[in-house]
């Protein structure tokens, strides 16, 4: 499949670009910054989202979403990364959905019409450690008459504090479980952690949590395929906000090497800052192939053994990452000692790029998972 986007597609690209530049720049997500905002996200923009469409583009339209695929959703994750929008997106309209899309519990697909509507926030809770690790989860899940009780601890969860549902991932006997949580119920506790590049995650912890049955999606024991299926198309998407954020920050940069002048010359008519530039350029391109690859490949529901979708995924995730690292440090590098001010926005989408490579899995983790199917 040729490594472009379709019409179609490039037309939803146009008008994400066009909402986001219009309605949240990055002086908006400076305003939620500065201001210290309670949430660190506005509602309205997300409701706005609804409006659009963008929250609900991979929910099937039965459910009030536009049934869509990985590649639409990559396009509008990519455009966050350019505007470094803070939004349940990718905690809700990505990871989440895609867990309750493909639950078969009318009771849980519930909430997909309210996600689809910007009027819902859903986050899902799988990580414990300081490093994203799904197969060591340590929350348990343990029968209590007709439902469960559940004690753990999650960290990294993206719009925890705002969210109206969680859901969390634990170990029963059966094995992985997928519960639909209350954030209200005794016994959840949720602190807001502002991350280094002023997003949002949450720590929760829970303390004998009473669920019912009706709260396990899918089935018990069954967890980790649906959960498989969301964390794959979150590092597709993950890749293709980083891809958007190196990209952006590449463009930036060359704005100012087209305007600042040193030793009376244009610092862009420098041979070694031109090939430093040209390099990026083509890395950026490969990058960007690798996460469309990746995204098709989910949309092809391929699973060969040679080159998963899953894994595919995870080195879009890891090759884009290691591409807007660079280009983040290159734009601070050429912007020189102003690169480090906050007045530049150059630092930022540097530390987004920084919170963007841990979130589902950073460079090592991938390389690890692609080496163990390889069987090395």
């Amino acid at each position: 499949m040729p490594l472009i986007l379709t019409e179609e597609q490039t037309m939803l690209q146009e008008a994400a670009d066009g909402f986001l530049n219009e309605h949240a720049p990055i002086a908006h997500f400076r305003k939620l910054r500065d201001d210290r905002d309670p949430d660190g996200v506005s509602r309205d923009l997300w409701r706005a989202f609804g409006e659009m469409g963008f929250a609900g583009v991979i929910i099937p339209e039965a459910h009030g979403g536009l049934g869509l695929g990985a590649v639409e959703a990559g396009v509008i994750a990519e455009s966050l990364g350019r505007t470094l929008t803070p939004s349940p997106f990718m905690g809700s309209a990505v990871l989440s959905a895609r867990v309750l899309s493909d639950a078969g519990s009318a009771t849980q697909q519930a909430w997909l019409p309210r996600i689809a509507a910007g009027e819902a926030i859903v986050s899902l809770a799988v990580d414990e450690g300081a490093k994203h690790a799904p197969s060591k989860i340590a929350t348990r899940a343990e029968r209590s008459g007709n439902g469960f009780r559940l004690n753990g601890a999650k960290g990294f969860v993206l719009d925890g504090h705002v969210a109206d549902a969680l859901i969390v991932v634990a170990r029963t006997e059966e094995g992985t479980t997928l519960f639909l949580v209350d954030p209200k119920a005794a016994g959840v506790e949720i602190e807001r952690t502002v991350m280094v590049d002023a997003h949002n995650a949450a720590r929760v912890t829970l303390m004998d949590v009473a669920v019912d049955a009706d709260a396990v999606i899918g089935e018990v024991g069954g967890g980790d395929a649906l959960l498989d299926g969301a964390l794959t198309l979150g590092r597709a998407c993950a890749a293709s906000s980083l891809t958007g954020a190196g990209d952006q920050a590449f463009k930036v940069t060359l704005e100012y090497l087209r305007t600042r002048k040193q030793f009376g010359k244009l610092i862009g008519e420098f041979q070694a800052l031109q090939h430093r530039a040209a390099h990026l350029f083509t890395e950026l391109e490969l990058a960007r192939a690798a996460t469309l690859g990746a995204l098709q490949a989910i949309d092809a529901g391929r699973d060969d053994a040679a080159l998963s979708a899953s894994l595919a995924a995870g080195i879009a995730k890891a090759k884009a990452g290691r591409v807007a690292e660079l280009a983040v440090q290159e734009a601070v590098q050429m912007h020189g000692g102003v690169g480090m001010t906050d007045e530049f926005d150059v630092g930022l989408f540097m530390k987004r790029v920084r919170v963007l490579n841990e979130l589902l899995g950073d460079a090592a983790f991938h390389a690890e998972r692609l080496a163990a199917a390889q069987g090395f």
